[in-house]
């Protein structure tokens, strides 16, 4: 089966270099996106599925490193790597305190930009080889399996509707740590207005209810920041 080509995101603010990374990059059989600023960059990112992230640090509106931060919040595994005309070292370790995976420093070659690029996708590759593990999940005496919508409990099975899925997921993924409403909200809903997070509310509450079955397992509100799933042992 043919693999489907990596999605790259782009963000520089110099459009005749970010066109000729497109350029480059798409005639390497990458599907790319480019954005002009960390603002848009966000957006997109919030909007379309990626596999990788070039930002450039130096941007209007919102710059790299701050752009980089809000990716990871809503996806702590997506590689990045940050493009700059900057080469003190004060920068590269805020650079990779942003989250980067590497780092390339301005005038670079295209050749050298890939090649950085594959060794941080095949790092990835590897790591993921167990991605199947990011869609079921152990919680407790349960069994949650994203792709099937379905949460188990010794033989008896809860289907569950996708934004029903999609939030106990994104619990998931942040077992045992607070899942921002924020972030819940632009993850599951797309919005973060006021009718949303009353919706999100009661869906937690379903939440909670399916999940009552194992006393182990605690799905806590965080006044005024977000939910925490608790497995206890």
């Amino acid at each position: 089966m043919e693999k489907n080509p990596t999605r790259l995101l782009l963000a520089e603010d110099d459009r005749n270099l970010g066109n000729i990374l497109k350029n480059y990059l798409e005639a390497k059989g990458y599907n790319t996106t480019l954005c002009v600023n960390g603002q848009e960059a966000v957006e997109t990112f919030m909007r379309k599925e990626f596999d990788f992230c070039i930002l450039d640090i130096m941007m209007p509106v919102k710059d790299g490193f701050a752009a980089a931060h809000e990716i990871r919040t809503l996806n702590k595994k997506i590689p990045i790597l940050f493009l700059t005309a900057k080469a003190l070292q004060q920068d590269k370790l805020r650079g990779f305190e942003a989250g980067a995976d590497d780092y390339i420093t301005k005038p670079f070659s295209m050749e050298e930009l890939l090649l950085r690029m594959q060794a941080i996708l095949r790092r990835t590759e590897e790591s993921g080889k167990n991605a199947a593990a990011e869609n079921i999940f152990p919680i407790g005496n349960y069994l949650f399996e994203y792709n099937r919508q379905t949460l188990t409990i010794q033989g008896k099975e809860q289907k569950l509707t996708s934004k029903e899925a999609g939030l106990l997921r994104l619990l998931c993924l942040h077992a045992n740590d607070v899942l921002d409403r924020g972030t819940a909200l632009r993850e599951v809903w797309n919005d973060d207005s006021y009718f949303n997070a009353r919706s999100m509310d009661v869906y937690i509450v379903k939440l909670r209810k399916y999940l009552k079955e194992d006393p182990r397992v605690e799905l806590i509100n965080v006044h005024g920041v977000g939910f925490k799933l608790v497995m206890n042992k």
